[in-house]
């Protein structure tokens, strides 16, 4: 039996959004009543809500999203869980080194979701440090998904652990949810985003699927 695990938050007019980042507008352009149609027109940042970043939204000439295969964006997966607010190192991931061998991405359950819609959620989650980030380009891995706003403080002036797995080839996913439920499994998880042209990242509807 095949169970699809819904990952991502629901795109709302006040959900949170990247600190200087305007939130998200959904316009009704037409009505079943006055039109005979519902359309809705859409405005919103490419990193807003549960979103996938591409290599060129740091690197100049790196991969857009409509340069990567659509595959790049679908894969073998497992949840790890992590604690505190401890940077995540080399010895945190490789103690899960079993369930990551094999699989294209990692996704890391921190618990910060919780926090979703709550001012504490910028501040404070688990990021990688500079020696996990590097660990996990080594791993031959599409991606990387987390359960916060980014996998750099927001305080950040420096990307690094963006930059690192860009470099790798890596495509970030970033404010997922529900990943509790994953935790210690493999599964197959996609993550495809909108193929817009020349572009750093889109939201996703991101979903793991477990037979």
């Amino acid at each position: 039996m095949r169970t699809v695990l819904d990952l991502t938050h629901t795109i709302t007019p006040a959900m949170p959004v990247y600190p200087g980042t305007a939130p998200p507008t959904l316009h009704q352009a037409n009505t079943v009543e006055q039109n005979g149609f519902a359309e809705t027109r859409i405005g919103l940042h490419s990193h807003t809500g549960t979103h996938v970043d591409a290599p060129a939204h740091m690197l100049a000439g790196a991969a857009t999203l409509a340069q990567l295969e659509a595959g790049h964006f679908v894969g073998r997966a497992c949840a790890i869980a992590v604690s505190g607010s401890a940077a995540i190192d080399t010895a945190t991931l490789q103690a899960h080194a079993g369930l990551i061998e094999g699989c294209e991405f990692v996704l890391v359950h921190t618990g910060w979701s919780r926090y979703w819609g709550q001012a504490r959620y910028f501040d404070g989650y688990p990021v990688l440090s500079a020696d996990g980030a590097g660990w996990l380009t080594r791993r031959g891995l599409k991606g990387i998904g987390v359960d916060t706003i980014s996998v750099d403080p927001v305080s950040a002036t420096v990307f690094g652990n963006h930059l690192e797995l860009f470099r790798a080839g890596m495509v970030i996913v970033e404010n997922l949810t529900g990943l509790g439920a994953l935790v210690g499994q493999a599964f197959l998880f996609s993550c495809l985003p909108l193929k817009l042209d020349a572009q750093d990242g889109s939201p996703v509807r991101a979903v793991a699927i477990l037979e």
